[in-house]
């Protein structure tokens, strides 16, 4: 499915991850595996640290954290955005909405779109595509996009596959009108018939969570997990990656009639360095254009990753200079999407920690 938009911007950026750091060498003591493999994982894949949330915190507290810090700052003000659009797979509760938590424990205006979507790995550009859509009606002056999970809390720690990878985080992305006759594409795709690929199995409705669905089980090469924990296979993401997420940006590119040398960032939902740089490669796309470094030094918080990678790697440049930027995320669903615009001289782009 492809979409354009006209007219429409992002003016700020703000990440906000947990000051808890955790190495890969103290995850590697929970595992039933020799060091020396350990080890070889950590330099293939690329881990090293990843920032995980304490025990009690969920993803209103990071939120409400970041838009806190947002206003005290002036960098923005309580009544001057009309929606807010919570991407996350780790709400606080089945029911109300987290973005309604959000909304209350901030006090904000009653004249608020609150909305919440499930989505994950490519909530960033889902969360976009709902904003510009809503950037259509007359009474919209200013969107704000939120991702945030903390799937730390639903990940085993004996599970090497998926825990050294896995970080928590929340990011704040403001959409408003342009003024000038900017141009923003995108394009979506899903495939529900293989969403057991990346899936929590218990805890919802389908499969309650029981005595029976928390016990560890070895799920193969000494990995232990629950059945309320993340599942993930591994083989199946990678070769879902390197098949379709190659020929769903070619079409935008073909559609839009651009190259990639034309592009000076593509943006990536980040699984692990390693997926990422085979992506890269297949594509023909220098490495520096597609940054790879995020789970090494914060871990994967899902939708989070692309706003992360924004604002560690680009920093302030992105107040003074504008670039030419492919966002692009792919996982759980299966979903994945794609988006390219202009993006630059916002008002701000910066990582602050939670704690």
């Amino acid at each position: 499915m492809n979409f354009t938009f006209r007219r429409k911007r992002i003016s700020g950026i703000l990440t906000v991850l947990p000051a808890r750091e955790q190495s890969f060498v103290d995850d590697m003591k929970n595992f039933n595996f020799p060091e020396a493999r350990s080890l070889k994982l950590k330099e293939v894949m690329g881990y090293d640290k990843h920032r995980i949330v304490e025990p009690s915190v969920c993803v209103s507290d990071l939120v409400v954290f970041a838009l806190k810090h947002l206003f005290e700052k002036e960098l923005l003000l309580p009544d001057e955005f009309d929606a807010l659009i919570l991407v996350t797979q780790s709400p606080d509760y089945f029911m109300p909405p987290t973005s309604n938590v959000i909304q209350g424990r901030l006090n904000l205006k009653k004249d608020l779109f609150c909305v919440d979507i499930n989505q994950g790995c490519a909530g960033f550009v889902i969360g976009l595509i709902q904003a510009f859509l809503l950037l259509e009606q007359e009474s919209i002056r200013k969107v704000l996009v939120v991702n945030a999970d903390v799937l730390s809390r639903k990940t085993s720690p004996k599970d090497r596959n998926s825990y050294p990878l896995i970080g928590d985080g929340a990011s704040i992305t403001v959409v408003e009108r342009d003024t000038v006759d900017s141009v923003i594409h995108a394009n979506l795709k899903m495939d529900g018939t293989r969403n057991n690929v990346l899936m929590i199995p218990a805890g919802g409705f389908r499969r309650p969570s029981s005595p029976e669905t928390a016990c560890l089980e070895d799920v193969g090469d000494n990995n232990l997990r629950a059945k309320d924990h993340l599942h993930m296979d591994g083989s199946a993401v990678f070769n879902f990656v390197q098949v379709e997420v190659p020929a769903l940006i070619a079409d935008l590119l073909q559609h839009t009639g651009s190259s990639i040398e034309q592009v000076d960032y593509f943006f990536c939902h980040q699984p692990n360095r390693f997926m990422l740089q085979k992506l890269a490669d297949k594509m023909r796309i220098p490495h520096a254009k597609m940054p790879s470094n995020v789970v090494e030094n914060f871990g994967n918080s899902s939708g989070v990753t692309i706003p992360t990678a924004i604002a560690f790697n680009l920093g302030d440049r992105l107040i003074q200079e504008k670039f030419k930027v492919c966002f692009a995320g792919f996982g759980v669903g299966l979903t994945w999407g794609a988006m390219l615009l202009d993006l630059g001289r916002v008002n701000f782009n910066s990582l602050i920690d939670y704690a």
